[in-house]
């Protein structure tokens, strides 16, 4: 059973910086793909950023290309999203969520079958 469990959400002002924390467990090791989405209030959730946990190819929403950075620690099983230059309307919870193979459409949550549990940013002007 695939787990996931994100961290490191908070309040900051914008153009303040985070570090998310998404710690994996359970799925086959190989080529998968961990995924950051966010969510904000009334409205749908988007894909913000994947990674290929195999051979670190990374995505991003076009959102957050430049200030956004996904990386992962494989011997920790874990992926972790930087948010540098934050701005109010990055304010969301953010999910972690975990695919087996290749995504077609990277950002696609439909694409991805584990979810965690999610983790609060908000960001004050």
């Amino acid at each position: 059973q695939v787990q996931l469990l994100e961290s490191g959400g908070g309040s900051v002002q914008a153009g303040g910086s985070l570090r998310l924390s998404c710690a994996a467990s359970g799925y086959t090791p190989g080529s998968n793909y961990l995924g950051c989405f966010r969510q904000a209030p009334g409205k749908a959730r988007e894909g913000v950023a994947t990674i290929s946990t195999y051979g670190g190819t990374t995505y991003y929403a076009d959102s957050v290309q430049g200030r956004l950075t996904i990386s992962k620690d494989i011997a920790k099983n874990t992926v972790y999203l930087q948010m540098n230059s934050l701005k109010p309307e990055d304010t969301a919870m953010y999910y972690c969520a975990a695919k087996a193979g290749r995504p077609s459409y990277m950002l696609r949550e439909y694409e991805y079958k584990y979810w965690g549990q999610g983790t609060q940013v908000t960001v004050s002007s």
